[in-house]
């Protein structure tokens, strides 16, 4: 590989570069490249085997989503911390209990963002705190349903999916 190469953007959350790039065939090629700080995704689930879902509001593909409680990891942020932080702001929720579900790329052709994903358990009710521009709801729903939601498409939220099924697996 070669350098970062030209920065094209420096936005509010993403940057983007342009860079060239030798390829094992010996040619080069330029990519596009989105630099993101990564994040983190809670898959909450109650004593009565609920997982905690959002209803939000995005922008970017104009329509409304069915997400895992989720956000960007701030500067010097471990992981866990930005789960714990998002559980809390986003479901007013605090666990007891976390477990690593893995990571996971979620657009590697392109993107460098990777989010983290963890089980919590062991909930106790908190404060919502939603960030300004946040706009969505909070339903709890079997976890199995949810997962069988997941596997028909009706939810298709990349992490979501992924969270709902290695916490099913997990909680096995």
């Amino acid at each position: 590989m070669t350098n970062r190469g030209e920065r094209k953007y420096d936005g509010l959350v993403v940057t983007v570069d342009v860079r060239n790039v030798r390829l094992p065939d010996g040619t080069e090629r330029r990519f596009e490249v989105v630099r993101h700080p990564g994040g983190a995704a809670v898959v909450a689930v109650d004593a009565q085997r609920r997982v905690c879902l959002l209803k939000q509001l995005r922008p970017a593909v104009e329509r409304w989503m069915v997400e895992l409680p989720a956000g960007k990891l701030d500067a010097g942020e471990a992981p866990l911390r930005t789960a714990q932080r998002e559980l809390e702001e986003e479901a007013g929720m605090h666990a007891g209990q976390w477990a690593p579900l893995g990571a996971i790329l979620t657009s590697p052709g392109v993107f460098t963002e990777v989010v983290h994903l963890y089980l919590a358990t062991g909930l106790e009710a908190r404060t919502a705190r939603p960030e300004p521009g946040e706009f969505f709801s909070v339903s709890w729903e079997p976890l199995d349903e949810a997962c069988r939601r997941a596997l028909a498409g009706e939810i298709d939220d990349a992490k979501t999916v992924i969270g709902l099924l290695r916490a099913e697996a997990a909680l096995r």
